[in-house]
């Protein structure tokens, strides 16, 4: 079943697996055992289903995730089960798909207004004044 990120866009199974491996840390006998951690894999290179700027972004976002070959892997092993872990992979790649979807707004460069201009001169002088009144006292001869 594919997974559909928005209602726009649906990544295809053949650019996801899932592998299971075991998990470290916790668990008794059963950890040795039983392999619920799950590595989604998401081939980011070779997909079509994401435009080019888009696959920039989650690149960017996704970090040290992103294999050398391009694809970005994500490891879930917070929960006991292998299901729990597969669904929290699933959801943690749609998340980050969609925060690349999102287009970055391109600042404008603005200029100074000439009021605020001359607000910041302003107080530079009341500032040097109050400065020049903190030196020694001179006697007038």
């Amino acid at each position: 079943m594919p997974l559909e990120v928005t209602p726009a866009v649906t990544i295809p199974d053949s650019d996801l697996s899932v592998s299971f491996v075991r998990a470290s840390g916790p668990g008794g006998q059963n950890v040795n055992k039983v392999a619920t951690a799950v590595q989604l894999r998401f081939e980011l290179a070779s997909t079509v289903a994401l435009p080019e700027r888009v696959k920039a972004r989650l690149r960017a976002l996704a970090g040290r995730r992103v294999t050398d070959d391009g694809a970005l892997l994500i490891i879930a092993r917070n929960h006991r089960t292998q299901e729990q872990n597969r669904r929290e992979a699933f959801e943690r790649l749609a998340d980050l798909i969609r925060k690349a979807l999102i287009e970055p707004k391109v600042r404008k460069p603005t200029r100074p207004t000439r009021a605020s201009k001359e607000r910041r001169l302003a107080s530079k002088v009341r500032t040097q004044r109050t400065k020049a009144l903190r030196g020694k006292v001179r006697w007038e001869e």
